[in-house]
């Protein structure tokens, strides 16, 4: 811990307390309207995009929530998330590597729905093919458009959409407690990908209109 922070477990328990009581993901999201309508658009996003993240776990990770991402080569864990089009977090799910985007994506946009009643559309990549199109629209009248990769494309490709949630990983990973997953539990390590766009979001408002002009 910093010098200048109370002792370890008292800190935790602050940390601890507004993780189970939703008061960080309440904070962020105060803090995410806010963004959003200085930036000129309704707090209430109308549309997103849905990928995942595979990361490598520590030895601090149980069994019982870490898998091996057999695509990516990775044995920890796997943050799915949802943003809006301006790349701020709508949602986010931690699981174990293993499991699959689109049973993920099932719960996570069933979340996400149920807390942005505005959302209409979702951009996702191939690995979000197969029935989920029309469950999606059958059970939370969203519609879930495919971006795929042409077969012709060859290199480094920028994919209409779908690089504004590569961007927020980016971000993740440029926060030294997201490097890797540090976290015993999943509730924590969703708590930290919220703690980690917090600090996005304030330093974005910090900043004087005047100063950005």
């Amino acid at each position: 811990m910093p010098a200048d922070f109370p002792p370890w477990d008292r800190t935790y328990a602050f940390f601890r307390r507004w993780r189970d009581h939703a008061l960080v993901r309440e904070f962020h999201d105060r803090l995410r309207a806010r963004v959003r309508e200085r930036l000129g658009r309704d707090a209430q996003p109308t549309a997103g995009v849905i990928d995942s993240q595979s990361v490598k776990a520590d030895a601090v990770v149980g069994a019982d929530s870490r898998g091996f991402d057999g695509g990516k080569l990775i044995n920890g864990r796997k943050r799915h998330v949802v943003v809006d089009t301006l790349g701020l977090l709508l949602g986010v799910m931690v699981t174990s590597a293993n499991v699959g985007d689109r049973a993920a994506a099932q719960v996570l946009l069933r979340q996400v729905a149920d807390a942005h009643h505005l959302l209409a559309l979702v951009w996702a990549d191939g690995g979000y093919t197969g029935s989920l199109a029309e469950y999606c629209l059958v059970t939370f009248a969203l519609v879930l458009a495919v971006v795929k990769r042409s077969d012709d494309t060859r290199g480094f490709v920028v994919l209409p959409k779908r690089w504004i949630v590569e961007r927020l990983f980016a971000h993740l990973m440029r926060t030294r407690r997201l490097a890797r997953d540090f976290e015993r539990r999943t509730t924590s390590a969703e708590a930290m990908v919220y703690w980690s766009m917090i600090l996005l979001m304030t330093r974005r408002l910090a900043r004087s209109p005047r100063g950005r002009a």
